[in-house]
């Protein structure tokens, strides 16, 4: 009797263990050069969201890329798109965002009407959103930002800012570095997220490189990389994630 007491006891403190396991998930958001089109590379463009996969062990961290081009963070928001990512966020869940490269766009014009406010302080406008055919308050990038991390940190996921990719961009020799990656480095040191500096790091990586090879990763326009310049980014991803070993993604990395 008492044996088969004992094998029950067993038998429920291991379904229970079984029960509260949750395999973590890395959520990713942001605009096309973090995913283009559906992801597959059908146009022969690729956001380094599709790719970074390769680097995890899958099998014990799943990757959800929820990125979508055309986007920035404050149409992210808007759309409805962060409300859905949010709402399935769970305790020791992921979650990378790189924003910036359509937030510099007009705030309201007829054709996308998504920019933000520069900088990270709490500024406000009040405009005319001709695209939703109602008044809207636009905020700042930081703001958008801001909102996405804590709300994501409230739920228990760790949080994780990168910069913006370059664009394929010369000036003497050097790569255009983006405003906007100062702009996320503040954010992420106000709301204690982690950071990568994914603008300066593939920028270096651009500058060792012969100008001919980056040139080629952008076989459409200056913003864009093909399967090869997604790789390189995502490669650099992970880079700035092995850089933090405090960062709880690098038990998830194969690579």
């Amino acid at each position: 009797m008492n044996k088969i007491k004992y094998l029950l006891i067993a038998a429920l403190s291991l379904s229970l263990v079984s029960f509260s396991w949750h395999k973590p998930t890395l959520y990713i958001i942001g605009d096309s050069t973090v995913r283009n089109g559906d992801g597959t590379g059908s146009n022969s463009q690729w956001g380094w969201g599709s790719i970074i996969g390769n680097w995890f062990d899958t099998g014990k961290i799943s990757i959800s890329n929820q990125a979508i081009g055309g986007r920035s963070s404050r149409t992210f928001l808007t759309e409805g798109r962060w409300d859905r990512v949010v709402g399935t966020l769970q305790k020791g869940d992921f979650l990378i965002m790189q924003f910036g490269h359509n937030d510099a766009s007009p705030l309201d014009d007829t054709a996308r009407a998504r920019g933000t406010l520069k900088g990270v302080e709490n500024d406000s406008v009040e405009i005319y959103n001709p695209i939703r055919k109602q008044k809207e308050i636009v905020h700042s990038y930081g703001w958008y930002i801001r909102k996405f991390t804590t709300e994501a940190q409230a739920k228990g996921a760790t949080v994780v800012i990168c910069s913006p990719i370059p664009r394929n961009n010369f000036k003497d020799g050097k790569v255009t570095r983006s405003e906007y990656a100062d702009w996320a480095e503040a954010t992420a040191r106000q709301t204690g997220a982690f950071y990568i500096q994914l603008n300066e790091l593939v920028a270096v990586q651009y500058e060792k490189m012969d100008t001919a090879a980056v040139h080629a990763f952008f076989p459409a326009d200056h913003t864009h990389t093909n399967k090869e310049g997604a790789s390189l980014n995502a490669a650099k991803v992970v880079e700035g994630i092995k850089q933090q070993p405090l960062l709880g993604l690098n038990a998830y990395l194969i690579r």
